[in-house]
């Protein structure tokens, strides 16, 4: 279960990561709405419900890939470094085994406000549509190979 949190965090990290670049790749906006419709449809958003809960959605997604971002920024610093403390592996290493905890406090914090908009049915079904969206693009990545 861990693991697939993992892939799913890092197919999150990704997809946001290539919309935040200079425009939209097609990719990157095919992914994005084909993730967003399929949340939508799983959970059976109403349109009062989508208007309130999709960009609160996309700001915590947006959050969590500048944690990645962050932390793997400093993991790139350390290694173009040519001789690279111990001081420096121990704060880049911490940084990268911290987004972890940092990505569960900014989801702990939105599942409050998406409380306020989701049933509690929507709210569990959330997390198995982020990981049913996941699922579905690694098989599609296995299936192209």
């Amino acid at each position: 279960m861990k693991r697939i949190v993992s892939i799913l965090i890092m197919a999150l990290a990704i997809t946001t990561a290539a919309m935040a670049q200079n425009g939209r790749t097609k990719f990157a906006s095919d992914m994005y709405q084909a993730k967003h419709d399929m949340i939508i449809e799983e959970l059976g958003l109403t349109p009062t419900q989508q208007k309130q809960f999709m960009p609160l959605y996309e700001q915590m997604e947006r959050e969590i890939y500048q944690v990645n971002r962050n932390a793997r920024a400093l993991a790139n610093e350390i290694e173009k470094k040519k001789n690279p403390s111990d001081r420096d592996y121990e704060v880049a290493a911490s940084a990268l085994s911290n987004t972890r905890v940092r990505e569960g406090e900014i989801e702990a914090t939105y599942f409050e406000k998406f409380s306020k908009i989701l049933s509690k049915k929507q709210l569990f079904q959330l997390k198995q549509a982020e990981v049913k969206f996941t699922r579905e693009m690694i098989s599609k990545k296995k299936n192209k190979k």
